[in-house]
Formats: structure tokens, sequence, C-alpha cells
């Protein structure tokens, strides 16, 4: 008889494109989105939690197709043969959540959302294909009160969990201050028109004369190879050119260069009006161009935006992976999306929102300093004598149901576990407590149990010790305790405030 052959075994690793995450990077992002949560909440924005499952109907843009029916989204088929996906943002399920609850919900309907979102697109360095977004979004309210609002919040959003004042901008522009562009220019066919806003796109790379040189004829990129231009005369570039060139030294001098753009396309002129009133209304609010500031070369997403556009960068510098400074770059970005909602209803309802890159946000709070990227762990009640884990249960009760910090309350109880692994080598109990990175471990053996006292070690002073002690400064132990059994929780609360 054949012997059976064994299934291989599966290979424990991560699917690619996607990453785990570990305890101190759970709670610095469940931190971080607790912040940003109040500060929404604080502007009366309620929180939504929406299906991460959706329709591909309802996501829209990414129908399937018969050569990738998933194309751009993780999707399949149910039961029913209605396809469906893995949400790709947190704005498409809120157009279908406020079509389909429209007269259960205010109008306008305030809503935040965080969660992770899923991409089906090819993973690279830092990009992931699932990440968490975090976004607020205000649906219908056709007033620009209301994408200075969003502004307003963003610049406090980036305060409240440690982005100070100056080393972050938020930039505001206007789509249909390039629409007004375009119609100076003369452009009224729809594939010229994108051709256009795609080599606009590009100014932060190429320049003001790569520019022009894509608007026109084409140019030569720095691999040698030629890109076709838009073909457009050198007459019918300018307006974009000054369109990209009219930043100013301030923001009435940056709306006037716009008025001056846009010539006399009445909806050019009505993008900067509007332009005008979010700057007047924040400065009401005491936003000023220092923190939010009128700016033509804000372009992202300009097909998809109706109206005011907004992205917030941090302008501190960090070194790239060769070692150059660079700054650190955008982690927000939103806008005016006044027909998504329609694609359900048939009703223009007015929308603005914007969407905070957590991870990115993150990473700046590292460079930053305000996260160090690890965490003290629980302080370990040792196990001497498995006979005797009740007393260890009893000691470790007492020191999580004790606060911290008596005065301050708000600093929580105290973390706290008791060793659960084999307690037999004493040794590997030590060890353990390091690579959980715990800051106290408590020993009583059975002469400490006779004398009605325990041994405190503190761990982190411990560690600073051994690296430069002798054997003999060593071997007086002056980072371990021994006190009263009713003194523990006072004992550990000290050593606890000492290493903070």
């Amino acid at each position: 008889m054949a012997k059976v052959k064994k299934a291989p075994r599966p290979k424990a690793q991560t699917p690619k494109g996607f990453r785990d995450y570990f305890g101190h990077e759970v709670r610095e992002r469940t931190e971080m989105l607790s912040k940003i949560a109040g500060v929404y909440h604080r502007y009366g924005f309620e929180a939504l939690e929406s299906s991460a499952v959706e329709t591909v109907e309802a996501l829209g843009k990414f129908l399937p197709d018969v050569d990738r029916p998933n194309e751009g989204v993780f999707a399949w088929q149910d039961e029913d043969d209605t396809w469906m996906a893995l949400r790709y943002d947190l704005t498409a399920p809120l157009a279908r959540v406020y079509a389909e609850h429209r007269n259960d919900l205010p109008l306008p309907y305030r809503r935040f959302a965080m969660g992770p979102v899923w991409r089906n697109e090819k993973p690279g360095p830092g990009r992931y294909r699932q990440f968490y977004q975090c976004d607020a979004d205000t649906v219908g309210a056709p007033s620009v009160a209301a994408d200075a609002e969003i502004c307003a919040m963003l610049a406090d959003t980036l305060e409240e969990v440690g982005i100070p004042r100056g080393d972050y901008l938020i930039r505001v522009n206007n789509r249909k201050v390039l629409n007004g562009v375009l119609q100076a220019m003369g452009v009224t066919e729809e594939g010229q028109a994108a051709n256009v806003l795609r080599t606009i796109d590009k100014f932060d790379k190429v320049g003001e004369s790569g520019v022009r040189e894509l608007l026109g004829k084409g140019r030569l990129d720095a691999s040698g190879a030629y890109i076709d231009g838009v073909g457009l005369a050198p007459e019918q570039a300018e307006p974009v050119l000054a369109f990209l060139t009219s930043k100013g030294a301030t923001n009435d001098e940056t709306l006037a260069n716009l008025r001056n753009a846009v010539g006399e396309a009445p909806v050019g002129a009505e993008g900067v009006d509007e332009l005008a009133e979010i700057a007047d209304l924040l400065a009401a609010q005491g936003y000023g161009p220092d923190r939010i500031v009128i700016d033509p070369s804000v372009v992202r997403g300009l097909g998809y935006y109706t109206g005011p556009v907004f992205e917030a960068e941090l302008t501190f510098e960090i070194l790239d992976e060769k070692g150059r400074k660079r700054q650190f770059g955008s982690v927000a970005g939103g806008g005016r999306y006044d027909d998504l909602v329609k694609r359900f209803t048939g009703q223009v309802v007015p929308a603005t929102g914007v969407s905070i890159g957590v991870d990115r946000l993150l990473a700046a709070l590292r460079e930053k300093g305000r996260i160090v990227g690890s965490e003290t762990g629980p302080v370990v009640v040792t196990v001497m004598d498995r006979d005797r884990m009740a007393d260890y249960q009893a000691m470790v009760a007492e020191l999580r149901q004790a606060d911290i910090d008596p005065k301050d309350p708000s600093k929580g109880k105290i973390r706290a576990e008791v060793y659960l692994g084999n307690p037999k080598n004493f040794g590997n109990q030590l060890k353990y407590a390091d690579k959980r990175n715990s800051p106290v471990a408590i020993i009583e053996g059975g002469d400490e149990k006779a004398r009605g006292v325990v041994q405190i070690k503190d761990l982190i002073l411990g560690a600073k010790i051994a690296e430069n002690a002798s054997l003999e400064e060593w071997k007086e132990r002056p980072s371990q305790y021994e006190v009263a059994r009713g003194d523990l929780v006072a004992k550990v609360r000290e050593i606890l405030e000492g290493q903070t």
C-alpha cells in the first residue's frame, strides 16, 4: 500500500503587502486616534462605524471588468452573484450610508470614521495593501464655512496629537479656480483638459519651465526619454503658469494674482471669492496664514473634487535613506466633493471632508520624539513555589487595583502579571521580565513568606548598574529592596515614579 503523502505545512509568513502590529504600535495608534476623536467630537462630529464590506457597485469607480474583476479592490461574488469588496476608503461608504439613512439623519450630517481600508495594488516600501484612515466629513452644507471648519479642525487635531505650530502648514486651493484657468485658456475638450490637469500635477517635480514644456511640444526627462506635450500654443499656456506661480507673500496678494490668472471666467472668479471667504472665516477664529494659507500649488485629486481642496504638510526636515535632508511632507488632505452622493440619489448633495494618514502621522510623531517606539511592560510577580500560586495571585490583584498615583487617578492602575510559565528556573523568569520590558519584579520565596517580607527588584536601575558596575558593586544589589509585605504597593509606586 502506497504511503500517504503528508500535506505540506503552511508557511508562517505575512501575506505580501500586509504587516502585523505589536503591543506598543497598537497602543500608540489607539492613543492617537483617541486624541483625534476627541477633537472631532468637540467640533460636533459624531462617530460612524460602517461595514468593512461594500458592494462593488456602491464603490462606483472600481466596478469589476472581465479581465480583472477585482481591479483596485479585494472583491468576490457572494451566493447571489453580487460583487462584494473590502472598502477602498471611508468616503464611498459614507455616501452609501447617507443615501440609505438620509431620512433619519440630521442635515447637515457631521460624521467621523476611523479604521482599516484595503487596496489591491502593488505594494512597495512603506506602501501596504491594508492601512488605517481617519476621516471627518460634513454632508449637506453648501457653504464654504464647512470647508473652513474642516481646515480649523485639522489644525487643532495636528496640535492635539503633538505637532506644534511652526511644524505644519495647511494649504488651501479651489478646483473652481482651475476650471476658470482652463476657460481662460480656451481648453474645453475633456481629454485635453485632463492632460492639462496631469501636467499641472507635475509642477512640484519639474517646476515652471518643465510645465511650460509639457504644456507645449514636450520635454526630455532625466532619463533622456522624450515626453510628448499637450500641444498648447505658448499664449494658451500662460494662464496655467500664472495660476501656478500666483502664490504671494500674503493671502491678499495671492488672491489678487489668482483673479488675474482666471481673467473673465465666471467660475474662476467664484472660486477666488470662495477662497477669500475661507481666509476671512479662518482669520476671525484666529487661524492665520502661519497655520492655514491660500496656496495654488495644491492640485491633489482635482478631477475628483468640485470646490476647495486642502492639504496638511509637515514642514520640519528629516533625513532620507541616503542621509539627505528633506521635508516630511503631507499627512492629510481633502476637499469638497458635491457629486458623490448624487450617484445614489440623483440629487446633488454638497459634502466636504478630510482624511488623515494615520501611519504617516505616527511616523511624524516618532521623528519629533513624541513617541519613543516602545513601552514599559507590567510588573512581574515571580513564582518561587508553584503550590503558593494563590499568594502570588493575591499580590498581583492588589497591584492591579492600586492607582499608579493616588493623587492623580487619571494615570491609571498599576500594570501587573504573575509569571505563568514553568517556574522551575528562576533565571528564565527574570529573562521573561526583561523581554517584557518590565520595570519591576516581585520575589517572595518561602523564607520571605515566613518573615512577612517581599523582595522588589528595580529592573530598569539594575540594567543601568549592570552596564558599568564591578562585580563587588553588583553583588551589593542596590537595585533590590526588601520591604514588609504590607508595603508592597507603596514601594512599587515609589520605584515607578523614580523611573519616569
